[in-house]
């Protein structure tokens, strides 16, 4: 099942914009490599998870998996073929607020090869570019 919080202050949220690089969670601290955001943007709480499964299926029993963002935002949209006026569109979905230099997956317990990998099948599922990092 898809992430999303557990209660929320307000249901709904205004859209922002991202400005300037991620100046925390920007490095690798609970594995040995990680996936870095090279751009900013919203990635979805089913993106996520279809990053999560692509990563486990080939991680398997040998290492660990750790997901660094959280969707927090709640993303609105009117129905199609809506007339102007009516208010704001109903909770669509939720999404993670991404910064440039952000790590949004992190590996451990497996080689850099393997990693390489794994990144790679992670990388095709996210709507921004990324890259790999190792742990300094």
């Amino acid at each position: 099942m898809a992430l999303m919080p557990k209660r929320v202050k307000h249901r709904k949220s205004q859209r922002g914009r991202i400005r300037g690089n991620a100046t925390r969670g920007n490095r690798v601290v609970f594995g040995e490599f990680g996936l870095q955001a090279m751009e900013g943007g919203w990635i979805s709480a089913q993106t996520i998870e279809a990053g999560r499964i692509a990563a486990q299926q080939y991680v398997r029993g040998e290492g660990k998996l750790y997901i660094r963002i959280f969707p927090h935002k709640s993303i609105t949209s009117i129905p199609l073929e809506t007339r102007m006026g009516k208010g704001k569109g109903e909770p669509d979905f939720w999404a993670a607020v991404v910064r440039p230099g952000t790590v949004l997956y992190e590996v451990s317990g497996v080689t850099e090869q393997a990693a390489r990998i794994c990144l790679a099948r992670l990388a095709h599922k996210m709507p921004i570019r990324v890259r790999m990092v190792k742990r300094t």
